[in-house]
């Protein structure tokens, strides 16, 4: 199971891509937070407004076709995506995840 984070231009944004990658089974389920700060380095600048974070469940298998689409959909030109091993957890809940997206081709 790989957990996905990304961050959003604003919680609508979230919401679409979650919806858009659990609609299409590459992702089983994302958690969104709200008014993030983010402050960072961009083009020589020092940048600082408010995101969304998405956390979004998967298979290790899913992984790569999750975050190719989640990049097309996002308004960013270069959008955090990151992958978070799972090491553990509730057995039935990774067991959850994994039929969620199973049917979803390599």
């Amino acid at each position: 199971m790989r957990l996905l984070y990304i961050t959003c231009g604003s919680e609508e944004e979230a919401v679409k891509i979650a919806q858009i990658l659990l609609s299409e089974k590459l992702i089983a389920c994302a958690n969104i937070i709200a008014g993030s700060t983010s402050i960072y380095k961009w083009q020589g600048e020092v940048k600082q407004h408010k995101e969304a974070i998405m956390f979004a469940k998967t298979t290790l298998k899913n992984t790569k076709s999750a975050i190719e689409r989640a990049q097309k959909l996002h308004s960013y030109e270069l959008p955090c995506i990151l992958v978070l091993p799972v090491e553990g957890g509730l057995p039935e809940f990774i067991d959850w995840v994994k039929n969620e997206v199973a049917n979803v081709p390599a």
